[in-house]
């Protein structure tokens, strides 16, 4: 039997054995159609209703209303840092950033090509370890919206609590951590999500809008950048990324088996305990980057007391069979990418690794 490997990386990221294994077994065949799934047409009858059901399966567990669309894009979260202001900046109106890391810095700076912008709050002076405090956020009357990322992968930060404002739309870029804990969809006005670390494969990104803020009077934008041609056309407008999508339908359905968002959030908090644990009993052994009321349950991110001893700590992490805990280029150290679909089991047997390191250094 292959041993599947104590996978951390950031995304892409692991994805559960049970899904793997499903879309193995219709890989060649899928539903007696004689077809792989990524050979059908997306306008036949078996795609449409693993689109469907997908948008169905993303409804119920996140209790999304009428009152939104859910769609199905590409071009990552990265595209949607453009998209979102040429479809929701009017002439006018400020566009408002809160900056806890890399991801929301690259928003802000595709925002400032298609109209005002302004920083509602920002931590990048003490070194992106913590997330605003909630009377932080400062908002002219002009707002147009909020933008803010909800979970930092790069820093190991993540939003425990939300912005409520009225009259101006909240967005949040989720890519690191929807379907991680239950959501309350009503607070915000769109939220938006590369599949690549708890949805499903690279390919896909999942943009959820409410449906006021959708015009059909953009017509000067790109079709491809408009939102109304999403919203029009049930995501079909072009040819959608049907593989991606069915393996993400496969992840809601497994998401659904094991209990729904409540058991995953129980499973994740028992996972992010167990490392910030070992961490905190240290003695300053790692040192971790996050600060506690801000740390992250999906991306722990860590440091050792120099840069050699962290260069150890990897190599012999990587001849151990872990896979991904380097830092991200930008910032160095180290980081655990606990994602919804990584087995509790890794888990255990990384801090049982970082436990006999510190003890043998």
């Amino acid at each position: 039997m292959m041993k599947r490997a104590l996978n951390f990386n950031a995304g892409p990221a692991t994805l559960p054995e049970a899904v793997l294994k499903k879309a193995e077994r219709n890989w060649l065949n899928f539903n007696n159609s004689g077809m792989a799934i990524m050979e059908m047409s997306h306008r036949s009858k078996e795609y449409e209703a693993v689109h469907n059901q997908a948008i169905s399966s993303l409804r119920s567990l996140l209790a999304i209303s009428d009152d939104y669309e859910v769609l199905f894009l590409q071009g990552g979260a990265s595209l949607q840092f453009s998209m979102i202001p040429m479809n929701l900046l009017s002439e006018g109106k400020v566009a408002h950033y809160v900056l806890t890391g890399a991801w929301s810095d690259k928003a802000l700076k595709e925002a400032k090509k298609a109209g005002k912008t302004a920083i509602a709050a920002s931590t990048k002076e003490g070194g992106y370890r913590s997330i605003p405090k909630l009377d932080d956020i400062t908002l002219s009357s002009d707002a147009a919206y909020l933008h803010l990322t909800s979970n930092n992968t790069i820093y190991g930060t993540q939003w425990h609590a939300f912005p409520q404002i009225k009259n101006t739309p909240v967005i949040a870029d989720m890519s690191s951590d929807i379907l991680s804990r239950p959501l309350d969809m009503n607070q915000f006005g769109l939220i938006y999500a590369g599949a690549q670390k708890n949805l499903g494969p690279s390919g896909v990104t999942v943009v959820i809008i409410r449906k006021e803020l959708i015009s059909e009077s953009h017509t000067q934008l790109p079709t491809m950048l408009n939102y109304h041609t999403y919203s029009a056309n049930n995501s079909l407008y072009n040819t959608p990324p049907t593989l991606a999508i069915y393996l993400l339908s496969l992840v809601l359905e497994w998401v659904e088996e094991i209990g729904g968002l409540e058991a995953i959030q129980k499973e994740n908090t028992e996972k992010a305990k167990a490392i910030y644990d070992e961490i905190d009993e240290s003695g300053g052994f790692f040192i971790g980057h996050a600060e506690k009321d801000s740390r992250s349950l999906m991306n722990v991110t860590f440091n050792l007391a120099n840069d050699e001893l962290s260069a150890k700590f990897l190599n012999e992490a990587k001849a151990s069979g872990f896979v991904g805990l380097n830092g991200h280029r930008s910032v160095g150290g180290c980081r655990a990418s606990i994602y919804n679909a990584v087995p509790k089991d890794h888990v255990f047997e990384l801090v049982q690794f970082m436990r006999k390191f510190r003890v043998n250094n």
